[in-house]
């Protein structure tokens, strides 16, 4: 079963890459469409599974021992 998971900054923690990659958006001249940026990472996981209970319990289960870092990142998790 293919789960897909969306790794993003906590709101209020500073996105340093975000804002490098903001500015060089103003720079292209794309500033009055842009709001802001923030970058995140997603994580494709091929699991054996094919319950998509058992799965989202595996996959929560990688993100809280070692994918996410809690303390500054949130996550959802997609399964297909």
């Amino acid at each position: 079963m293919k789960v897909i998971v969306n790794i993003y900054l906590k709101n209020g923690i500073l996105d340093s890459q975000g804002k490098v990659v903001h500015n060089a958006l103003d720079n292209l001249g794309f500033s009055k469409q842009l709001k802001d940026v923030r970058i995140g990472k997603q994580i494709t996981l091929d699991l054996k599974t094919t319950d998509k209970d058992e799965a989202r319990k595996i996959s929560q289960d990688m993100c809280k021992q070692l994918l996410v870092n809690n303390v500054i990142e949130d996550y959802n998790i997609k399964i297909d």
